[in-house]
């Protein structure tokens, strides 16, 4: 077993534990809030942001623990925009690092079999120079496999949470949660990606958003292998091609990338952001 399959291993058996360390017995978060001195409880926000770094803080640690049991260091990203949010580096062997981004979404209320998706990273400076230190916390290419720690949650919607209201710390059960009914689970960045931009302006890689598909790790490039994955972002829409009318675009999917490089385009799994 190779190391990277040995931290994959490790690291997908330690999220199985997770849940019961955020959740009460019927899958409420257990975080309701936060505390000033004087003993008020303030509910916290259902924004996604919010949620995913209390989650981070939350099981903070348990991922310390995970690494000491393991005999990696921990390297927390030194700056707000520094990928990835975690670097696990070998104690014996510096030069044997993962890099663990935390991912965190909501499932679709109105169809359950799908979530809001993830961004996973950037396609920009450090992705295309893999030697680069922009915005990363060590170069790309000197991490041994690039890992998400995904969780999915139900966000709490509609006059449930009051966000305007303090509370006294005696009423803390009675406190609605902003999020319930938790799913963790761990694979590498590659295999949840689509071949769409995430979210905002910024050059993300966009994920595919059907829930069964990301935590099996079926995405539009699962079939292919990283090497695809790592070639299509570089590229994307950099390569000028003329149309069946002669016309110009740019190759901006990868069905049309695959055929450009004359790869196996039955290889393509077809599954694009809100498609699914």
């Amino acid at each position: 077993m190779t190391e990277k399959e040995s931290f994959s291993s490790k690291l997908v058996e330690f999220v199985t534990e997770l849940k019961g360390h955020v959740s009460t017995d019927d899958g409420q978060w257990t975080v309701k809030g936060f505390v000033d001195i004087f003993e008020n409880v303030y509910t916290i926000s259902s924004d996604t942001k919010i949620v995913s770094k209390i989650l981070e803080i939350h099981l903070f640690p348990q991922i310390l623990a995970f690494a000491q049991a393991n005999e990696y260091k921990v390297v927390l990203a030194t700056h707000q925009n520094y990928y990835p949010d975690i670097s696990f580096v070998k104690a014996s062997d510096e030069s044997i690092r993962f890099a663990v981004d935390f991912k965190t979404t909501y499932r679709n209320p109105k169809k359950p079999h799908l979530c809001n998706g993830f961004t996973l990273g950037s396609h920009g400076a450090y992705f295309e120079n893999r030697t680069s230190t922009k915005n990363i916390q060590f170069p790309y290419g000197s991490y041994s496999g690039h890992f998400c720690l995904g969780i999915i949650y139900d966000r709490a919607v509609g006059a449930t949470i009051d966000e305007t209201k303090a509370h006294k710390i005696e009423e803390l059960h009675s406190i609605a949660s902003v999020a319930s009914n938790f799913h963790f689970f761990v694979t590498e960045k590659w295999k949840i990606a689509s071949d769409k931009g995430g979210s905002g302006n910024t050059a993300n890689i966009g994920s595919i958003n059907n829930i069964d598909d990301i935590v099996s790790g079926r995405g539009m490039f699962s079939k292919l292998g990283e090497h695809w994955f790592d070639e299509y972002w570089m590229n994307y829409k950099k390569i000028t091609v003329q149309d069946e009318n002669g016309a110009t675009k740019k190759i901006s999917n990868l069905r049309e990338f695959v055929a450009y490089k004359n790869g196996d385009v039955s290889l393509v799994v077809d599954k694009r952001n809100g498609e699914e």
